[in-house]
């Protein structure tokens, strides 16, 4: 490793024209990044829901509807004629309506008013539509023309357009502020006017590496897009601000400036390494999912922090040594008080602090266990003065909830499919069925139809019953729904038919991640366990910090539980991982501190001077990534990135408090446990006054 910062520090100007041209192929490749913003499509490809939409697009030239218009104040012959115009609109590919379940040539009260009241309603036009994927945005501004003022629309299509509009901007206004603050908290936390701007370049080309290179995994999600950035300078800061605040202690000792620089990097190597690693797995754990947006975020950020480590070791040295002189003459006195009473303190109250935390451990874990969940998109918009909102309130307050299920059943006996429709309708929750033995009838043969009606219901394998359901697109009662349908279907034909919707792919992703939690959790713990084990030669010490950090997780997931709010499942998963890897560095930084300081002090002097050195740049981190969450929990429209930013905050100021509180008293008191299983330590034995192996 030595031989590599020496090479780095030999080569300052070959490294600075890499860095150049790598920011500038870098910043081509990020315009060619493609976002998707559809939850759904991340599910795995042999997932019965996923199979099924496969199957209906290329069966069905429509695909499945992703869309309800609202129509106000229109009469029938209106709402038929607005029909075909919402056709017409580009990027729709097929239109539902009350004319495709029952005949108009009839009188609307003879209809059954079930059926009826599912498309028209008080004087409005209920439309079920499918947009195509990509088209959402275009197509939707056409339509709201079409509809007027007094119309709505909701759906899956909407929440896509809505997330792909805001997305951009809410990330610009988030570094807009991330940036000046974390500026603001580096002033206040380091002694140089200067070194906040190496941190910020520094990690500033390190996030610009990431954005470009995710061009090489040719497709990101919208949540990996929108949080990685802010994540990736969160929790990559303390690396630039661990190797830098060793650099002073060394340039105490060593006039020198390049052997201060390089002695600097090989004392931070190990914890800042140790660190690095921790916070990757953590994010790599994320791999491990089947639900794949977990497996993006993962592979995002993972890459996100490997560049990072890299800049810090490679540019950042260099910089520094371009500027030194510059950081020197710059050079204020702290502007933050010294942490000798706060490390008292925490010494002090190590019992009653042990005591609270004992207490603490098994109701956290048990309150985490016990909360409630949204699986799927339903409620990612919960700012009742948005449009989205508004707009959904006002079709369920006319025609209340509902969605839309698609079942693909093989096509030629029509007996048996007019067996399946009456049952399906006799479900209470089922309000219109619309399919070829429903809206034709089964006494009459398919090639009487014209091609159009027919391509609609029947395809060249499938017969299509299109469902329409009284029921929000997630919950038990939707759930319940899926299972008593594809019971219904599998009652008829087995496993040969094909259900889609999305209450059937949100029923699937409850499944999905819902096991993703457990392999999830199992990969980065055991990952980031065996990382502390082999860095800090430890048997006892990577259980103590893996225990803190999980305990100030189970405490924060036990935060929804206790005041009654329920939670993104998907936000659950991803929290434990980022948290877990992105605050047990505090913990190393502070265990290897004081692992040093006990080779010469007793153990309460080896307390005190590691709570002492180390609250400062553990603050600083801390602040930043708390900084970073609350601004993506405040800022951004989205359900599970706003979530993700609160717990992101919220966690981090839990996990500060366990490492500054919690592991000092852990560490005092497993001592003399901690001298007997970690191996190859000199360390100080404060009774006899005289040093041993450990």
């Amino acid at each position: 490793m030595g031989r590599v910062f020496e090479s780095v520090l030999n080569h300052k100007r070959a490294v600075v024209a890499i860095y150049a041209v790598a920011l500038a192929l870098c910043a081509l490749l990020s315009q060619t990044v493609s976002v998707n913003y559809n939850l759904l499509d991340y599910l795995p490809d042999a997932s019965p829901s996923t199979v099924a939409v496969r199957v209906l697009n290329n069966e069905y030239s429509g695909g499945y509807p992703n869309a309800r218009v609202m129509a106000s104040n229109i009469s029938l012959p209106e709402a038929a004629a607005l029909k075909k115009r919402l056709e017409a609109v580009n990027g729709v590919t097929s239109v539902m309506w009350l004319d495709d379940a029952v005949s108009l040539d009839v009188p609307l009260g003879t209809l059954d008013p079930k059926t009826v009241e599912t498309y028209y309603k008080d004087e409005c036009a209920l439309y079920t539509v499918t947009i195509e994927e990509g088209k959402e945005i275009d197509a939707l501004n056409q339509i709201r023309t079409l509809i007027g003022e007094d119309g709505a629309v909701e759906g899956a299509a909407v929440d896509s357009a809505v997330v792909e509009e805001s997305t951009g901007p809410e990330i610009m206004r988030m570094m807009l502020l991330v940036v000046p603050l974390c500026f603001l908290i580096l002033a206040l936390t380091t002694t140089s006017w200067f070194e906040p701007v190496l941190f910020m370049i520094t990690i500033g080309v390190a996030i610009a590496l990431n954005r470009g290179t995710n061009a090489l995994l040719g497709e990101i999600s919208f949540v990996s897009n929108a949080a990685a950035s802010i994540l990736q300078l969160a929790v990559s800061m303390d690396y630039a601000i661990f190797l830098l605040n060793r650099f002073a202690e060394c340039r105490r000792q060593e006039p020198d400036v390049r052997a201060a620089m390089l002695e600097a990097m090989k004392k931070s190597a190990v914890p800042v390494i140790a660190a690095a690693c921790t916070a990757t797995i953590g994010f790599a754990a994320l791999l491990s999912m089947r639900f794949r947006i977990g497996a993006d975020m993962g592979a995002v950020m993972t890459k996100a922090l490997i560049l990072s480590l890299i800049t810090v070791f490679t540019l950042l040295p260099v910089l520094t040594l371009y500027t030194y002189k510059l950081i020197e003459r710059t050079e204020h006195r702290p502007l933050v008080p010294s942490f000798d009473r706060f490390a008292h303190l925490v010494v002090q109250l190590r019992i009653p602090v042990m005591i609270i935390f004992l207490l603490l451990v098994v109701p956290s874990y048990l309150a985490r266990d016990n909360n409630s969940y949204y699986y799927g998109t339903a409620h990612i918009f919960k700012d009742e003065s948005s449009q989205v909102v508004r707009d959904r309130d006002a079709i369920e307050g006319i025609f209340g909830k509902s969605n839309v299920l698609a079942l693909m059943v093989p096509r030629g006996d029509l007996g048996k499919e007019a067996a399946l429709s009456q049952e399906l309708g006799q479900l209470p929750e089922v309000t219109s069925i619309i399919s070829y033995v429903d809206s034709v009838g089964a006494e009459v043969p398919m090639e009487f139809l014209d091609e159009g009606t027919l391509s609609q219901l029947v395809s060249g394998n499938y017969s299509r019953l299109v469902l329409t359901v009284s029921t929000d697109s997630e919950g038990d009662e939707a759930f319940d729904l899926v299972q008593r349908i594809r019971g219904l279907a599998q009652k008829y034909y087995g496993d040969d038919y094909h259900l889609a919707g999305n209450s059937v792919s949100t029923y699937d992703l409850k499944d999905v991640i819902t096991a993703d939690s457990m392999r999830v959790d199992a990969v980065a713990i055991g990952s980031i366990f065996l990382t502390l084990l082999i860095s800090l030669r430890s048997s006892l010490l990577p259980v103590v910090l893996v225990l803190s950090i999980e305990t100030a997780i189970w405490l924060n997931l036990s935060v929804p539980y206790l005041v009654g709010s329920p939670m993104f499942y998907i936000s659950y998963i991803i929290i434990s991982s980022i948290q877990l890897g992105a605050t047990v560095d505090y913990a190393i930084l502070q265990t290897d501190r004081y692992l040093e300081e006990r080779k010469t002090l007793d153990r309460r002097e080896a307390v005190l001077k590691a709570v002492q050195t180390t609250t400062l740049p553990i603050l600083t981190s801390a602040a930043i990534l708390t900084l970073g969450g609350a601004v993506l929990g405040v800022l951004s429209s989205h359900g599970v990135i706003s979530e993700l930013g609160h717990l992101v905050a919220r966690g981090t100021i839990l996990s500060t408090l366990m490492v500054l509180f919690v592991l000092p008293a852990l560490l005092y008191v497993l001592d003399p446990v901690i001298r007997r299983t970690t191996r190859g330590l000199y360390l100080a034995n404060s009774r006899k006054g005289r040093s041993q192996y450990a």
